[in-house]
């Protein structure tokens, strides 16, 4: 099984649900987005954190809140902290697009990594 396989990801309500279908038809990976779980986007960061424990899912994300658990208690499972700022859809799959290759490789080895516009870092 390759590591893009492996992947279980899980989409922030802040990031659109087109992202989480374009990870999952590019990658094969299990992709789900709050929209996908009971609460929708209203979805409470601890049953995101839960969840992703539970499932070992890659929290993708821009709240910060989610940076400061981590980095304080190790959850969640893995993180991909999206630090673009206001693109558009079309631009933010184009940053995903790019960095797609590298982003799976690197969490093989990595738990937290943060994407920019033009930077894919791996952090801790």
């Amino acid at each position: 099984m390759s590591t893009a396989e492996a992947l279980r990801f899980l989409v922030d309500a802040q990031l659109p649900k087109r992202l989480a279908d374009f990870l999952a038809f590019h990658t094969g990976c299990d992709c789900l987005h709050t929209l996908d779980l009971p609460a929708a986007n209203q979805t409470q960061d601890g049953s995101i954190t839960r969840l992703s424990m539970d499932e070992k899912r890659v929290v993708i994300t821009k709240d910060a809140d989610f940076v400061n658990s981590f980095l304080l208690h190790g959850q969640p499972y893995k993180l991909l902290l999206v630090s673009t700022g206001n693109i558009s859809t079309n631009e933010l799959l184009e940053v995903f697009r790019a960095f797609l290759p590298q982003l799976t490789k690197l969490f093989g080895n990595h738990s937290y990594l943060e994407l920019s516009r033009t930077l894919l870092v791996t952090h801790r």
